[in-house]
Order: structure tokens, then C-alpha cells, then sequence
């Protein structure tokens, strides 16, 4: 595989995910989103370290950040979905007016 082949996949990742988070009005499908345009850029993260960098362990560390980056950012979202669901019943992001109480 070369790397403009790579990266054209990052970039569809990332347009997919963006559409998807922009376009959509469930929480789950927002963070959904969020999570496809991470993947994405870790994708040519990836693509850059093994085809450029010539595998350098630098690569493997910024790969490994991006996913507990990843792991982060999902729970806090699903912690927050789940708390506003709680205390608002709401589901979809229309349907919160404000976060003020």
C-alpha cells in the first residue's frame, strides 16, 4: 500500500464522521461520529509513521496516545449523555434547550 492510498482512506474517514456528527440529532450517533473522524486521524498517523518515518518508535507512541485520547473522550461523552439523560429525559440534542438548570 502506498501512502496516498492511506491517506485517501483517513480523509474518507474523516468526511464520513464529520457528516455524521454534524448531521445527526442522537447523542450516540454524534459521539459515534467523533469517534469515526479520531479513527481517521489515527489511520494517517499510522500511514505516516510506517511509510515515511520508516516504523521509529515516536510513531507507536503518538498512535498510542491518540487511542487513550480516544478512550477518554468516550467515556467522559457516554458519562455525560447518561447524566443528561438522567436528570432532563432527553435523548436527542434538539430537545435540551439549555444546560442550565
Amino acid at each position: 500500500m502506498t501512502l496516498t492510498i492511506i491517506l485517501l482512506g483517513a480523509a474518507a474517514l474523516i468526511g464520513i464522521g464529520l457528516y455524521g456528527a454534524l448531521s445527526q440529532q442522537s447523542f450516540v450517533m454524534l459521539m459515534m461520529g467523533l469517534e469515526l473522524m479520531l479513527n481517521g486521524a489515527l489511520l494517517a498517523i499510522i500511514g505516516f509513521w510506517s511509510l515515511s518515518l520508516g516504523g521509529m518508535p515516536e510513531g507507536q507512541l503518538l498512535a498510542i496516545l491518540v487511542m487513550a485520547v480516544m478512550a477518554i473522550e468516550m467515556a467522559i461523552g457516554f458519562a455525560l449523555i447518561v447524566a443528561i439523560y438522567r436528570k432532563r429525559q432527553a435523548d436527542m440534542t434538539e430537545s435540551i434547550g439549555t444546560l442550565k438548570q
